[in-house]
C-alpha cells in the first residue's frame, strides 16, 4: 500500500516539475522573442514577405502613417476579397512599423444623401476613381459606387492611393482581382515614400524642337510632380541648359547633371549636333533619358479634314545617336486588330450626327504580357501611329522589350496613304498575323558615346565640356510613339483630361501608370518598384469539373473527417481495451 501511495506522490511530483518547466520555457521563449525577431512564410509565392525596400520605408517611419480605406460594409465578393488582403497588407506593415494606422470606412452607411453625395465628390477631388457596380438583392436590382482606395495622411500632408488596378476592357474579373492584389504591396508603400521624401529629385520635359506642347502633357507634368520637381528645359546650344559645376575642392570643379532624368516627348524638327552633342554628354554622365519618338509623321488634323492623310518618315536627326546606344526605330506604321475603337460619322437623325464605333487599326492596344516591375500588371495602353523598334548590336548594354503589339498585326511601309474609308471594309485576317512586334525597350549598361570618333571642332577646343567617352551605369527606354503620354481634351469646355482616358469609349488606359513605372524605375534607386514584378498564383476553381464532380468532392469533404474520427475512435478504443486486458492477466 505505501509503494502504492509512494508511486503516486512520484507522478504527483513529476507532473508539478514538468508543469513548472513547461511555464518556464515559454517564459524565457517570450524574453527571448522580445529581443529576436522572425517569421516564417511557408507559401511558394511569399505573399506574406514584404520586399526589403518596403521594410526600409516602415523602418525609417518617425511619425503616424495614418491609412483611411473606403473598402468596407456591404461589398461584393471580389471587392471583399480585396478589403481582407488590404487589411492583412496593413496588420503586416504594422508587424514593422507601429506608426502604421489605419480605419476602413463603410461610404454606404452614411445615412444623409446629400452628405453620401458630398463624401463622394470630396474623394474624386482628391484623386480617388469610383466604381460602379450593378447589385442584385433581394431580386432587385441597384448601383452601389465604391471608392477602392484610400486617402493617407502623415504630418498634414495626404495622398490618394488606389488599389483597384486594370478593370477596363472587359478583362476577367478574376484577373482584375490577383493584378490589384498583387499591387498592394507596392500602392502602399510608394504612398508612403511620397509623404516621407523629404527631397524630390529633378527631372526635365525638353522644348524646342515641336515636342508636346505644357497643355498636352498637362497629365504628365501633374502626375510626374507627385514624385519629382518637373522643369521645361530648351538646350538650344547651352552648356549649362542640363549642367551645372559643382565645386570639388577650394582648386577644382566638375560637370554634373542638374536633373536626374530627361523626357524627350514628340520632338517634330531636327535636332543640331550641338544639341544632340549636350544631350549624349547628359547620358554619359548617368542621367536616364526617356524618349518618346514618332518615326512616322502622320497628321490627324489632315484625317478629320479631307478623310485620308499621308504617314511619311518623321527626320529628326536622331538615328544615329539611338543605333550607337542599341536601337533602330523604324520608318512604318503598326496596323492591329486588337485596337482603339474611334467614332465614325455614320448619319444623321435631324440636327444630332449619328456615330459608330469602328476598330482602327493604326491605333493599337498594348496588353503587356511579362513580369517586369514598369509593366506587371498594368491595364491596356493606347496607343496613336505607333511604329516598330529594332536591338542592334551594342557591347555591354542589356535590352528588354517592354511593349509590344499583339500577334495578330502587321506593318506598313512609309509613304503610306492613311484612309478613313478603310473603316468600312472588312478587314483581310489573313494579314494580320504577322506579330508581336516590339514598340517599346529597356536599355541598360554603359553606353558608348555617339560623339566618340566625330566631336565638332568646335565643341572638341572646348575644354569646359569635360567630354566622357564612356557613360556611368544608367538607363533609357524608348518608345516609338510620342502621342502615348498626350492627354486629350474635353469636347465642350477644353480642360486637360487624364492621361490615358479615352472620351470616346470612356475607358482609361495604362499610359499614366506605364509612364509613373518607367520613371520611377528610371530614377527611384529606393528599388521600391522592383516589388510589382512580384506575381500571385491564381488558383481558381475549374468551372467545369465543379459541374461535373462538385458533388462528388462536397460529399467526401463532408463524409471524410468524419469517417477519419470513427476510424481514430475505434483504434483507440481497441488499443485502450487490449492495455486493460493485459493488466486484468
Amino acid at each position: 500500500m505505501e509503494k502504492v501511495i509512494e508511486k503516486k506522490r512520484n507522478i504527483k511530483r513529476s507532473n508539478i516539475v514538468q508543469l513548472l518547466l513547461v511555464i518556464v520555457i515559454i517564459v524565457l521563449l517570450n524574453i527571448i522573442s522580445g529581443f529576436l525577431f522572425t517569421r516564417a512564410d511557408l507559401t511558394s509565392e511569399k505573399r506574406y514577405s514584404l520586399a526589403p525596400a518596403t521594410k526600409k520605408v516602415l523602418k525609417n517611419l518617425d511619425d503616424v502613417m495614418f491609412f483611411k480605406i473606403y473598402l468596407a460594409g456591404d461589398l461584393p465578393p471580389a471587392f471583399q476579397r480585396l478589403s481582407n488582403e488590404t487589411k492583412e497588407m496593413l496588420d503586416e506593415f504594422r508587424v514593422y512599423s507601429d506608426f502604421v494606422q489605419y480605419q476602413f470606412v463603410d461610404l454606404s452607411a452614411i445615412a444623409d444623401e446629400k452628405d453620401r453625395t458630398f463624401a463622394y465628390r470630396s474623394l474624386a477631388e482628391k484623386g480617388l476613381q469610383p466604381t460602379t457596380l450593378r447589385v442584385n438583392k433581394k431580386g432587385q436590382s441597384s448601383q452601389l459606387v465604391i471608392f477602392p482606395g484610400g486617402i493617407v495622411t502623415y504630418r498634414g500632408h495626404e495622398t490618394p492611393v488606389q488599389l483597384l488596378s486594370g478593370s477596363n476592357l472587359g478583362e476577367d474579373p478574376n484577373k482584375v482581382l490577383n493584378n490589384s492584389i498583387q499591387a498592394l504591396e507596392y500602392n502602399l508603400a510608394s504612398a508612403i515614400q511620397i509623404l516621407t521624401k523629404s527631397t524630390k529629385p529633378s527631372i526635365a520635359i525638353l522644348e524646342g524642337q515641336g515636342e508636346l506642347s505644357k497643355m498636352e502633357t498637362f497629365d504628365l507634368e501633374q502626375s510626374l510632380s507627385q514624385f519629382y520637381n518637373v522643369e521645361r528645359v530648351t538646350i538650344n546650344h547651352k552648356i549649362n541648359a542640363l549642367t551645372i559645376r559643382i565645386k570639388i575642392d577650394s582648386l577644382h570643379e566638375r560637370l554634373a547633371n542638374k536633373y536626374k532624368a530627361l523626357i524627350i516627348a514628340k520632338p517634330s524638327r531636327p535636332f543640331d549636333e550641338k544639341d544632340k552633342f549636350l544631350i549624349d554628354q547628359f547620358i554619359m554622365r548617368g542621367g536616364k533619358t526617356l524618349w518618346l519618338i514618332d518615326p512616322v509623321y502622320t497628321p490627324w488634323d489632315s484625317l478629320e479634314k479631307y478623310n485620308s492623310t499621308m504617314g511619311v518618315s518623321n527626320d529628326i536627326n536622331l538615328e544615329d545617336m539611338l543605333y550607337t546606344y542599341g536601337a533602330r526605330l523604324n520608318t512604318n506604321l503598326v496596323m492591329d486588330l486588337n485596337a482603339l475603337p474611334i467614332p465614325l460619322k455614320t448619319g444623321q437623325i435631324g440636327n444630332q450626327p449619328q456615330f459608330t464605333f469602328f476598330r482602327w487599326f493604326y491605333f493599337p492596344l498594348l496588353t503587356p504580357t511579362i513580369s517586369h516591375p514598369i509593366v506587371n500588371g498594368l491595364n491596356a495602353i493606347k496607343t496613336e501611329f505607333i511604329s516598330t523598334i529594332d536591338t542592334v548590336e551594342a557591347r555591354g548594354i542589356k535590352k528588354q522589350v517592354l511593349l509590344a503589339s499583339s500577334p495578330y498585326a502587321c506593318t506598313v511601309n512609309v509613304p503610306v496613304l492613311v484612309e478613313l474609308e478603310m473603316l468600312k471594309q472588312q478587314p483581310d485576317e489573313r494579314l494580320f498575323t504577322r506579330g508581336p512586334f516590339p514598340v517599346a525597350i529597356l536599355l541598360e549598361g554603359e553606353f558608348m558615346s555617339s560623339y566618340l570618333f566625330r566631336i565638332p571642332p568646335e565643341l572638341a577646343e572646348n575644354k569646359g565640356l569635360e567630354f566622357k567617352k564612356k557613360s556611368k551605369p544608367t538607363k533609357m527606354i524608348i518608345v516609338a510613339d510620342g502621342d502615348i503620354v498626350k492627354n486629350q481634351f474635353n469636347l465642350k469646355q477644353g480642360y486637360p483630361l487624364p492621361m490615358g482616358y479615352d472620351q470616346w469609349t470612356q475607358e482609361t488606359f495604362g499610359n499614366r501608370d506605364f509612364i509613373l513605372n518607367a520613371m520611377n524605375f528610371l530614377c527611384d534607386e529606393s528599388g521600391l518598384i522592383t516589388v510589382r514584378s512580384r506575381e500571385l498564383k491564381m488558383r481558381l476553381l475549374d468551372m467545369k469539373k465543379v459541374e461535373s464532380d462538385g458533388l462528388f468532392w462536397k460529399l467526401l469533404n463532408l463524409l471524410l473527417p468524419v469517417l477519419l474520427i470513427l476510424i481514430y475512435a475505434l483504434i483507440s478504443f481497441r488499443i485502450r481495451r487490449m492495455k486493460f486486458a493485459r493488466k486484468t492477466k
